[in-house]
């Protein structure tokens, strides 16, 4: 049990850590310092190194979660509420991430390998705006996860 608490406490700081940090840090310094053709291929580039990553946390959260809801809860019926909250939050970021590598990611690399900065753009913000949404979701399932038993 140790080893599956473990990879699921490193694959949720990998995931929203690199979340807030892209959102809190990286995105503020790239508007100010880079014109739109820059900062597109910047966070091309950025999201191409990270997004692997969250492949894997999403991945290792899947498995270790389960792991341990059954192995410690004997699955649902035995979990308290925030095991539940956690889990339900967890899927609603990983379906928001699917929905993001599958569409606006997609489009955001055809724009940018096509120089349509405009559409570009387009895409960068829509991605901004679910990433700032799976961020609250994940430090809110931070909170639950380190308070949520307390309560």
């Amino acid at each position: 049990m140790p080893i599956a608490i473990a990879l699921h406490v490193l694959a949720s700081v990998i995931w929203v850590g690199g979340m807030f940090f892209a959102w809190m840090v990286l995105r503020p310094v790239a508007a100010g310092l880079l014109e739109p053709p820059a900062r597109l291929a910047l966070w091309r580039g950025v999201f191409a190194g990270f997004f692997p990553w969250v492949w894997a946390s999403v991945g290792v959260l899947l498995v270790t979660g389960l792991w341990m809801l059954f192995a410690v809860f004997g699955g649902m019926a035995g979990a308290r509420w925030h095991i539940h909250l956690m889990l339900l939050l967890g899927l609603a970021m990983m379906a928001i991430f699917l929905h993001l590598w599958f569409a606006p990611y997609r489009r955001l690399c055809r724009a940018v390998d096509a120089a349509d900065w405009p559409e570009g753009g387009r895409q960068l913000g829509q991605i901004r705006r679910m990433i700032g949404l799976n961020l609250i979701l994940g430090l809110v399932t931070v909170a639950i996860a380190s308070g949520g038993r307390y309560m």
